[in-house]
């Protein structure tokens, strides 16, 4: 099989349930935007240390949801197509997120991104997640999409945020707040 089709030469791509879009249409973004995240999470995963196996694990995991979320963005509303993210795939993130928490001190200003290079990279990937959902969003308010997709990439930029810091707990990395942060997290136990 061959990898070029040459059908993308024009500029436009095929999705589910359409026949073809400009590769800039914003549900092409939204799901292109997904897969960079996967990609970068797989580039994390390759550096990671055995101390840090279990973020390692939870990592792959998440590459193959990022996937079916993809697919399901790819998927336009009236499509003849059986969804892949299922429902509780954001509350399954849920209990890994108040763990990883807990291994952090607890935060009341916004902090600055980075410490060791795995926390630094962690939180980049949690940024591009965060893209991803904005994209989403957006094609959401255009024509529709599956709504656990979305619920994901939100719950998944909040694990990937608690992931950095967890990493930067275990090297013995403090936190460094933001200098002109007020007190924003004042119940530390809700974010968005």
């Amino acid at each position: 099989m061959k990898i070029y089709t040459r059908g993308g030469d024009k500029g436009k791509t095929s999705i589910i349930g359409k026949a073809r879009r400009f590769k800039d249409d914003i549900r092409i973004e939204a799901y292109g935007t997904v897969d960079e995240a996967g990609a970068y999470i797989g580039l994390i995963i390759s550096e990671l240390e055995k101390r840090n196996e279990d973020i390692r694990e939870h990592l792959l995991s998440v590459q193959q949801m990022l996937w079916n979320v993809g697919a399901d963005l790819a998927a336009v509303p009236d499509a003849d197509y059986n969804y892949r993210t299922p429902e509780n795939a954001a509350a399954e993130l849920e209990p890994l997120i108040d763990s990883y928490r807990e291994e952090a001190d607890q935060i009341t200003k916004f902090i600055l991104r980075g410490g060791s290079r795995h926390s630094a990279q962690l939180h980049v990937a949690c940024t591009i997640v965060r893209r991803a959902e904005r994209c989403t969003v957006a094609c959401m308010r255009q024509e529709g999409i599956h709504l656990p997709a979305l619920k994901y990439l939100n719950r998944l930029s909040d694990l990937l945020f608690v992931m950095a810091r967890a990493v930067n707990a275990r090297e013995n990395i403090k936190d460094i707040d933001y200098r002109n942060s007020t007190e924003v997290f004042k119940n530390p136990e809700k974010r968005d």
